[in-house]
């Protein structure tokens, strides 16, 4: 039996040799090796040629993706361990099932969203027929963050396959096991010709923006988002950008206030808090606070015990740098009292799930994405002043909101601006494959997820067929009264 076109056959996918290191002083390894023309030429030279224009090479480089999560599972879930210190149901969830769930559904709509769209032709132009065709871009640049590092670097990656590019993926360096797992196996089930990665650090993601391509897809901080879209600038490269920001929870006086807390819990402290959308605060009905506070406080324990160190399901700050950043958080709190947490433990990694009360916006802690398990829970009056206070600060890249009145929850949808909501609940927006995800403002700018996905990655090309079996004079000069009537009549 045949092995489909960009995959190996069976025997091919035993480890390969262990690459050699890069040179001492070179942060750069990539898999495909040096090319004349950098990355991007090589994978545009395979692009001019065709070869990923195929609707069969796209769905089987799908496919093969798809089979390399399945098949190297474990690879994967050692390498999230090793990294993040990640639970191997967190990271089979997040990172792999997560992935392979939304590849099924781009793989049974690919030929739908990838069909020509027709479009109605105005009587001015007849006769004649319209269209909306979508064309692949080029070559095209991943560069991924280290949080979900399986997740956020593949799936960007799917869709501009899917699309028809060539693409090139740069993993996370905070992420190494990771990096390193995903450059031993791409290769072996991806057609190398037109997908590559590249491994390094900071100079050499700066490096690969030094090049031509022909669109940059970044997920990350608000900081790096600046330089890459100032990179891109330089060529007139359109950017997709994956930001992130303090999203918010509101929580009414009315809401579940036992699932609210159970919730929350689950969206800010899976990953260690290292989540984009997780929720960086909670503006919380005064009247019910105290009740709130004693609710998310039972949640953490019922989920990690009196001891989340010792439990199988909470994972690790992702390195001592990171540590360093939150536990400088806590320390300097002034106002804030912590209502649960704030242990930290240096070796390991750890900082315990973390809820703060009485927070104010002069607090370190509230002025950048906390991006860890610290959680200041603020009291409001009402919805209204957590409308407010939403809207006074950078639009978040998701808003989460807890009532049981429908027409509060519509309030704030229509009266906030936010990349994604989901209500009486938080991160599963994310879930649903059509959604599409992506910012506003400083939360980021373009989205993917869905057929958003393959639009980010396609250039919608307006064509329009005419025929010559009619060719009125009315259309030509010059352009006599009984023309310019015509005209007016048809325009």
């Amino acid at each position: 039996m045949s092995s489909p076109a960009g995959t190996r056959p069976a025997e091919s996918r035993a480890e390969p040799p262990e690459r050699p290191p890069a040179e001492p002083g070179s942060p750069l390894r990539s898999i495909a090796g040096s090319q004349p023309g950098g990355t991007a030429g090589r994978l545009r030279r395979a692009f001019t040629d065709g070869t990923t224009r195929p609707m069969a090479w796209r769905t089987a480089q799908i496919d093969a993706m798809t089979r390399m999560l399945v098949e190297r599972e474990q690879d994967f879930l050692d390498a999230l361990a090793a990294d993040l210190g990640k639970p191997a149901v967190e990271g089979w969830l997040t990172d792999l099932a997560q992935v392979t769930a939304e590849l099924g559904h781009l793989r049974r709509h690919l030929k739908a969203w990838a069909a020509p769209e027709s479009v109605p032709v105005p009587a001015r132009v007849r006769p004649g027929r319209a269209r909306v065709v979508a064309e692949p871009l080029g070559a095209v640049l991943v560069i991924a963050p280290w949080n979900y590092p399986v997740q956020l670097l593949l799936l960007p990656m799917a869709y501009a396959i899917a699309a028809g590019n060539a693409v090139c993926g740069k993993p996370s360096e905070v992420a190494p096991r990771v990096s390193e797992t995903l450059a031993r196996w791409v290769p072996r089930y991806l057609d190398t010709t037109a997908v590559t990665l590249v491994e390094g650090d900071a100079a050499v993601g700066a490096e690969l923006l030094t090049e031509r391509w022909d669109h940059i897809f970044y997920t990350g901080g608000g900081r790096v988002g600046r330089i890459v879209m100032e990179a891109a600038a330089r060529q007139l490269t359109p950017v997709t950008l994956e930001l992130g920001g303090k999203s918010p929870a509101i929580v009414t006086g009315d809401a579940n206030l036992e699932v609210a807390a159970r919730r929350i819990a689950w969206g800010k402290f899976m990953n260690a808090g290292q989540t984009c959308v997780a929720p960086d605060y909670v503006l919380v009905d005064r009247r019910v606070e105290a009740h709130f506070l004693e609710l998310i406080v039972a949640s953490i324990e019922g989920f990690y015990g009196s001891d989340p160190r010792a439990s199988a399901d909470y994972g690790r700050i992702v390195n001592e740098r990171h540590l360093e950043r939150l536990v400088g958080l806590l320390d300097s709190l002034t106002t804030s009292r912590v209502v649960t947490g704030g242990e930290s433990d240096r070796p390991t990694r750890y900082l315990a799930p973390t809820v703060l009360a009485g927070t104010t916006w002069d607090e370190a802690v509230m002025g950048d994405e906390i991006f860890g398990p610290i959680l200041p829970v603020l009291a409001v009056d009402d919805v209204s002043e957590a409308i407010a206070v939403v809207n006074a600060h950078d639009k978040p890249l998701s808003l989460y909101v807890f009532s049981e009145d429908d027409a509060v929850v519509e309030r704030v949808i229509t009266n906030t601006s936010s990349g994604g909501v989901c209500t009486n609940g938080t991160l599963l927006h994310l879930a649903v494959p059509d959604l599409p995800f992506g910012g506003v403002g400083p939360s980021g700018t373009g989205a993917y997820h869905g057929k958003a996905g393959f639009e980010t990655f396609s250039h919608r090309k307006a064509v329009l067929v005419r025929s010559t079996r009619f060719d009125p004079p009315a259309m030509y000069p010059p352009y006599g009264r009984m023309k310019q009537w015509l005209m007016r009549r048809v325009m």
